[in-house]
């Protein structure tokens, strides 16, 4: 399987290599970032009550004064996928006033 020359592409070309098979349903964990837990708690507010099938985290960063929201969904990891689902969430993320910060799929 071959992917677009983008950093999307890189990271799943890099996951078949390791083994993982991409053909088949994975949890993708959308790694989003905020300076302020409120404003992280609202966006896992906003996904909680409007996108039931994914499931959301807040949490502390290791940096300090910085607060994470994980949004996990259950889904193939396709590039077009990826790619649209992170761009959906970067929107959310925008309007709380975070910004999203890359994607992992949970092994």
């Amino acid at each position: 399987m071959s992917f677009p020359a983008d950093e999307t592409g890189q990271v799943l070309a890099e996951m078949q290599q390791a083994g993982i098979d991409l053909s088949v349903s994975h949890d993708v964990v959308f790694f989003h970032l905020f300076e302020q837990q409120a404003q992280a708690q609202a966006m896992a507010d906003f996904i909680a009550e409007n996108m039931s099938a994914i499931k959301v985290t807040v949490h502390e960063d290791e940096t300090p004064n910085v607060w994470d929201v994980d949004c996990t969904i259950a889904m193939l990891p396709s590039h077009e996928g990826i790619v649209k689902q992170e761009a959906d969430f970067e929107q959310i993320a925008t309007k709380f006033s975070g910004y999203s910060d890359g994607w992992g799929i949970e092994a």
